[in-house]
């Protein structure tokens, strides 16, 4: 097994106990908004929130590196 799956599963074993351990229910307010939870639920919705916003931040990236090698290979034969 390589290095980063099995850091990758150590991380996610980390979460889940993390996750288990703190099922108590919290009360989240946001501006006008209130809703109560268990505070496991919240962290998952977290951290699902924060792995899919790098998801897309790092195809983005990707992109706007690809986009500019183009445009630095288009000026070069011009």
């Amino acid at each position: 097994m390589n290095f980063k799956l099995t850091l990758i599963a150590i991380l996610v074993s980390f979460t889940v106990i993390f996750i288990v351990q703190n099922a108590s229910i919290v009360e989240i307010k946001f501006l006008y908004w209130q809703a109560s939870m268990s505070s496991a639920l919240l962290i998952f919705f977290a951290l699902l929130t924060g792995f899919i916003l790098g998801w897309f931040m790092h195809d983005h990236l990707r992109h706007r590196q690809s986009r500019r090698e183009l445009m630095n290979a288009m000026k070069k034969y011009e």
